[in-house]
């Protein structure tokens, strides 16, 4: 097979094809792992860390967890380890900085590389990341059209994974038309919180069925919104404009649009959950007692 250092490739190899410590460890190459380097005039995306895990993994490995996450275009957590699997009772190669796991999952081929499903992903991921990260990834993989709320659902239903009431509570709490992490964040805290979820992804057409204008949640009998707005909004003039003359034209129409940003969320997620309580009564919306489940996963910096 010829040797080409723009893919990855293990340390023994490049010294076989005529590289010495001293070239690889100068800049000319970077490395991926323990072992394992690439030419340093390619970009590092998730295409290349799956190759890597693969590598490591051995000749019967396949792309999962974090890599295959990232491959299928999730959003989950930096992890410091390339993660591969490999049928059960096949032999694992493992270095410091990456783990192949042992697997009953069948693989498809994907981006040229066998990788666990978006489904069998998730499962694999429950067993390793918190509820909010875990439904980060899940709206981000329908977002995606990798998968579908319901496929997910089926699949922890009939899981046999390490972290199944996770897994199935994660599915559940999964949304079609979600734009970003921050969306889903702002969306749990609601709901963990006990107030009204809202409507995920509201759009409004003109009588010729052309869409007008869309909010990331709301309620439509009481024409209540919550928007998130990420610091990129304010970075291109053109779309702050545009979002402004949007929203005259919602509150034109009599709706209440609440505004949230960062530090609503990680810095001071109780001041925003009384707000919106707030809110959301002075609007006539009907909820029960608010509940404190919000404070094990949105600890934040306030004591509301």
């Amino acid at each position: 097979m010829t040797f080409d250092p723009r893919e990855p490739f293990l340390w023994h190899t490049g010294r076989q094809h005529g590289l010495s410590d001293r070239r690889l460890r100068s800049g000319e190459f970077v490395r991926l792992g323990y072992g394992v380097y690439l030419s340093a005039d390619v970009t590092v995306d998730a295409l290349i860390e799956a190759k890597a895990a693969v590598l490591v993994g051995g000749p019967h490995s396949f792309a999962s967890h974090h890599q295959a996450a990232k491959l299928w275009g999730g959003v989950v957590p930096q992890s410091d380890l390339l993660h591969s699997s490999v049928p059960g009772r096949s032999s694992r190669t493992e270095r410091r900085d990456a783990r192949a796991h042992a697997s009953q999952r069948a693989p498809r081929r994907f981006r040229g590389l066998s990788v666990t499903t978006p489904e069998d992903t998730f499962l694999d991921l429950a067993d390793r990341l918190g509820l909010v990260d875990l439904v980060v990834l899940a709206d981000s993989l329908i977002r995606r059209q990798r998968t579908t709320p319901d496929a997910l659902v089926e699949a922890a239903q009939s899981s046999l994974s390490a972290a199944p009431r996770l897994a199935r509570r994660a599915a559940s709490l999964a949304r079609s038309g979600v734009d970003s992490p921050m969306e889903t964040r702002a969306r749990l805290l609601r709901v963990l919180a006990g107030l009204p979820e809202l409507e995920t992804d509201l759009r409004f057409y003109d009588q010729h069925g052309e869409l007008m204008r869309r909010l990331d949640a709301g309620d439509r009998a009481t024409r209540t919104a919550v928007e998130y707005d990420g610091r990129h909004h304010i970075q291109r003039e053109g779309q702050w404009e545009g979002d402004l003359q949007r929203r005259e034209g919602f509150e034109d129409d009599g709706w209440r649009i609440v505004t949230l940003i960062s530090p609503d969320i990680f810095q001071h997620p109780g001041h925003t959950v009384n707000r919106l309580a707030r809110i959301f009564q002075d609007r006539g919306m009907a909820f029960g007692a608010l509940s404190d489940e919000w404070r094990r996963y949105f600890p934040g910096q306030d004591r509301a």
